[in-house]
């Protein structure tokens, strides 16, 4: 069963990219709340040009998520302690409903120091003006700390003692770490010896993510949440890599540690977790109180060159479609995104189709032409074909399988590819395909797999294309699905209810 419909164009009712100053590099990062009947959304914005350099503090206001006012610039970089950009920072609401934000500033000399800012006017709900504090910096690297090693304060929690905490990313040689911090007041600040976590050989932790999530209900929590139906998630961004990756784990409050609860996929090792397997970086969630959800947003990045950038004036969309993140209940073993319930509200017109399709066949869906498509489908495959592969001894088992080395969606096996390609040209010279991969082990259990391949999403050479994704959970008696929202140049996938993502 499929479902197509057709979309008013996301890109520019929630981000304006396209249609901002000539220039511009943004990135997502910075504090995202919800405050007085609106979301608000800080992102990281060179005001300059179209790459890293003068970043100040971008600010948009929603009330829906999706339609999105933009306001001026909430912060830019004019004291010393943020001479060099007023970078990732996180936003907090106090227990009296007022809120500070603790960011990261480059100083004139480079060196990465934490400050505090707060509005000016807490009864506006735009949040238009912001005041720096006069001590400002809060913090700076501690002993044993490189002065451009700490960076991307997190959201604060409460510990049972009352205070608020906080983490901070770091490295030591190369075991990527996050600081531990306890504040009453945001202006002072006592170091923990434990640091939160650490994992050796994974480099530079930057704009670390941590949060509670249920056990036994769907609904978001609180970051100040804990109990024994609560785990935590520590989400880390890896400098080296670009990537990154999450774990499941179990906080302790009393020394402010947290241990993954399965070492193998720990943060930042090759076999973790990741929100995505596309281009998505740089990620941060936030608890809305107003719909009892957490929320998460990622930066995406270019897949063409700097060069590319400069020429046409713009880069990077600071904002993916926002995502509700919960633990999958049903494994309790990862997380499940899902785009935020708004962006129905973006669906113009619908068709359903139900089909049967044999192996190696492609079969054209009507939608005319457009650029922005929501996409839903499941997928059956016949039991007895199901049947025969696992128990026929002629087809081989595919043990090493993965989306990136797999050669793409032209790469034929017993049972995929199968999805849909989009954003196609008449020929099919140009298209990107979103599929699904179901492998065959030795001891011939099935094993699925969510891939995107771009390998012929243009025919320009200035662009980076691979084959993306990962393995996806599938449970027993699961049909298999997928949604796919595609919006002009973004295509973002969503496998098996969000288990495993891909932009």
């Amino acid at each position: 069963m499929i479902s197509l419909f057709t979309t008013r164009s996301i890109i520019h009712n929630r981000t304006y990219v396209f249609i901002a100053s000539n220039e511009l590099m943004l990135i997502v990062r910075p504090g995202p709340l919800f405050y007085k009947g609106l979301y608000h959304f800080f992102y990281q914005y060179n005001i300059n040009g179209a790459v890293w350099g003068d970043i100040a503090w971008g600010h948009a206001v929603s009330k829906d998520l999706i339609h999105w006012f933009h306001l001026p610039l909430a912060m830019v970089h004019d004291q010393w302690y943020d001479a060099n950009g007023v970078w990732t920072g996180s936003a907090t609401l106090l227990d009296d409903g007022s809120i500070v934000m603790l960011y990261t500033g480059s100083t004139d000399n480079f060196v990465q120091v934490q400050n505090l800012a707060y509005p000016e006017d807490p009864s506006d709900p735009l949040l238009l003006k912001w005041t720096k504090f006069s001590g400002n910096p809060v913090l700076v690297p501690p002993p044993g700390i490189g002065a451009k090693d700490f960076r991307d304060p997190t959201t604060a929690w409460k510990t049972l003692a009352g205070k608020w905490r906080i983490t901070i990313g770091s490295k030591v040689n190369r075991t990527g770490t996050s600081l531990v911090y306890d504040t009453t007041d945001f202006k002072t600040y006592e170091k923990l010896d434990n640091q939160l976590h650490q994992v050796p050989d994974t480099g530079m932790w930057e704009c670390i993510d941590f949060y509670p999530v249920s056990k036994t209900e769907i609904n978001g929590l609180d970051t100040s949440v804990n109990g024994p139906d609560v785990k935590h998630i520590l989400k880390a961004s890896m400098d080296d890599t670009r990537i990154d990756h999450y774990a499941i784990g179990t906080y302790y409050d009393s020394n402010g540690t947290w241990i993954p609860d399965d070492p193998t996929f720990d943060v930042g090792k090759s076999t973790s977790l990741r929100y995505d397997y596309g281009k998505f970086y740089a990620s941060k969630t936030f608890y809305d109180q107003n719909k009892r959800r957490r929320i998460l947003w990622g930066w995406i990045g270019e897949s063409d060159s700097e060069a590319a950038d400069v020429q046409k004036g713009w880069s990077s969309v600071q904002q993916s479609i926002p995502r509700t993140v919960v633990l999958d209940t049903k494994t309790g073993k990862n997380l499940v995104q899902w785009p935020v319930e708004e962006v129905k509200s973006l669906r113009l017109s619908s068709k359903k189709f139900d089909m049967k399709v044999k192996p190696e066949t492609v079969v054209q869906v009507d939608v005319s032409s457009t650029a922005q498509l929501d996409i839903e489908a499941e997928f059956e495959i016949n039991k007895e074909d199901l049947k025969k592969i696992t128990g026929d001894e002629s087809v081989e088992a595919e043990e090493d399988f993965s989306c990136e080395t797999s050669g793409g969606s032209t790469v034929s096996g017993a049972l995929g590819p199968f999805g849909f390609s989009v954003l196609t040209d008449e020929s099919l010279s140009e298209q990107t395909t979103v599929y699904f991969y179901v492998t065959k082990g030795k001891d011939s259990k099935l094993k699925t797999f969510f891939c995107t391949d771009t390998l012929r999403s243009t025919m320009a050479n200035d662009v980076v294309k691979s084959v993306y994704g990962s393995f996806v959970p599938v449970l027993k008696e699961e049909k298999l699905t997928m949604r796919i929202l595609v919006d002009h140049s973004i295509i973002e996938g969503f496998g098996q209810g969000g288990r495993t993502c891909i932009t």
